[in-house]
């Protein structure tokens, strides 16, 4: 019925366009914000810059209803500009740091506040774009000689064209440092997800590879037993029997064999956490060595690379070391694992990483003693005992005592 038909709600105009002119785009430097796990407002940290508007007339005239007219035109307009050159994308952002810049040159004759906005609109064209820092110094040198024109030419004292061009020259390049150093950090972040994925990759072509050699041939065996078992046992063959029992033991040696690879996967613990420890610790700028680990146990293994792990977390969040060194020892049916860094020492109190290395330690019947001389860095070493008690089931022990 043409009564019961509900209007359509749609939004209104303003706020559909205001959503649109918030939205950020693919490339911008909010997206990116958001990609490195940031909040997308804190970008808006350098607008606390812009309190030297409010403070220029201090240092000059002071406040007139001039500046209050022209504060109250312009301001708005520059919030909006640098919004755009956080939302929009890259390629466009330059135009509305560059509309910064035309603000603050249109205002000079009658607004000084309006040298923060040139300010603003150097650094933010760095922001905005990937290119060199040559092109950005010789982009900061040309805006810098068409402002000191501007300023000689409106009257400006020689001081403003001393200190605007170096107010913006240093900051512009503070800038500029910390966007390669974010580039850098960028392009390191990928390059280890791309490690972990070849790893990844790699180790599951290699399980696959295994369980196919081990199993495929090993399957179709004791199905073809199998059925030579039915057709016999249809005949009342005795042979039937034999044929079970060669088939039941055919299955125990690839039981027992996929035993043995699971314990080779399981084996790699220790290799793959001295490979992340090295990317975590070269994220930090700090340069790990180690020597190849011997055999050991299964849970020998396991236990030692859950201590590395718990170590290279504690290097990085106190130590501030620059090198640490890991090394494997055998000593009479005991194992040691040490870790060495040249950072702070002075060790004192054992927190919860340390006292949790110390059960894992404990756990495997070792024990773990710490040095930590002020200045000097930190030893940790780590040794457990290599018992027979200790040692992995060999496949021939698995295929004796039967499926667990």
């Amino acid at each position: 019925m043409i009564g019961s038909v509900r209007p359509r709600l749609d939004p209104p105009v303003s706020s559909s366009w205001l959503a649109s002119l918030l939205r950020p785009a693919p490339d911008s430097a909010v997206a990116e914000l958001l990609r490195r796990g940031k909040s997308p407002w804190s970008g808006a940290i350098h607008l606390l810059w812009s309190v030297w508007i409010f403070l220029t007339p201090v240092l000059g005239n002071g406040f007139t209803l001039r500046w209050l007219l022209l504060t109250l035109a312009s301001y708005p307009l520059f919030l909006l500009l640098y919004a755009k050159v956080m939302l929009a994308p890259r390629h466009h952002g330059w135009r509305y740091a560059l509309g910064m810049i035309v603000l603050a040159l249109v205002l000079l004759p009658w607004y000084p506040s309006g040298l923060s906005y040139f300010v603003f609109g150097c650094v933010m064209i760095r922001m905005s774009s990937r290119g060199g820092w040559w092109v950005y110094l010789l982009q900061l040198t040309g805006l810098n000689l068409l402002f000191c024109g501007a300023a000689l030419y409106f009257g400006y004292p020689w001081q403003a064209m001393v200190w605007m061009p170096a107010v913006s020259f240093i900051v512009g390049l503070v800038v500029n440092v910390e966007a390669l150093s974010q580039q850098r950090d960028v392009a390191l972040q990928l390059s280890q997800d791309e490690v972990r994925r070849l790893a990844t990759t790699a180790e599951r072509e290699r399980i696959g590879r295994d369980l196919h050699d081990l199993l495929g041939h090993t399957l179709s065996l004791i199905t073809l037993k199998l059925e030579l078992a039915r057709k016999l046992y249809d005949r009342d063959d005795a042979r039937a029997r034999q044929e079970i029992g060669e088939a039941e033991a055919i299955a125990r040696e690839a039981l027992a064999q996929v035993r043995s690879a699971v314990t080779g996967i399981r084996a790699s613990d220790l290799a793959g956490e001295l490979a992340s420890a090295r990317l975590l610790l070269e994220c930090q700028q700090v340069h790990l060595q180690y020597t190849t680990p011997p055999p050991m146990p299964v849970d020998v293994e396991r236990g030692l690379a859950l201590v590395l792990r718990e170590a290279a977390t504690n290097i990085v969040r106190h130590a501030q070391a620059t090198r640490v060194q890991v090394d494997f020892m055998l000593e009479d049916r005991q194992l040691a694992m040490q870790i060495r860094d040249d950072g702070r020492g002075g060790v004192q109190a054992e927190g919860n990483g340390l006292c949790g290395m110390r059960e894992r330690a404990a756990a495997l019947g070792g024990q773990l003693t710490l040095q930590s001389p002020r200045g000097e860095g930190t030893l940790l070493t780590v040794r457990v005992p290599l018992g027979a008690a200790t040692m992995p089931l060999s496949p021939a022990s698995l295929v004796q005592g039967g499926p667990a």
